[in-house]
């Protein structure tokens, strides 16, 4: 498999509903809770890319564009956007889907950095 069709069959894409239990209060989702979800799908994104055990080590300007209000359905989309020799930088976005109506917005974006480590918890090639 080339590099290329590794990035594109890696791209990963979640739903979450946005609950009550996951907003602040004005509402809308925590910050924190965004950037834990984001998280989240860098790593699967990552892994399923390197297929090796991979450990968050910087998380890079995430930007929120806007409030992501509770009773909204959100999409994660991750995908690889550079491939060093023991690291990975994913991007990750999250758009915003009223329940009961069309159309989507983006919300929050930002970049992942991932190393592939070994069984003694050292860096790894990503590709071997």
């Amino acid at each position: 498999m080339t590099l290329e069709e590794k990035i594109i069959s890696s791209q990963t894409s979640i739903f979450k509903a946005v609950f009550p239990n996951t907003t602040n209060h004005y509402d809308t989702l925590f910050g924190g809770a965004a950037m834990h979800m984001m998280d989240e799908v860098a790593f699967i994104t990552a892994t399923r890319f390197s297929r090796q055990i991979m450990v968050t080590v910087s998380s890079d300007r995430i930007d929120f564009k806007k409030a992501i209000p509770a009773g909204t359905i959100v999409e994660l989309i991750g995908k690889v956007t550079h491939v060093g020799n023991t690291s990975i930088k994913v991007n990750v976005e999250i758009y915003i889907e009223q329940m009961y109506a069309e159309g989507r917005e983006l919300a929050v974006h930002g970049d992942f950095t991932f190393v592939a480590i070994d069984e003694d918890k050292k860096p790894t090639q990503v590709i071997k």
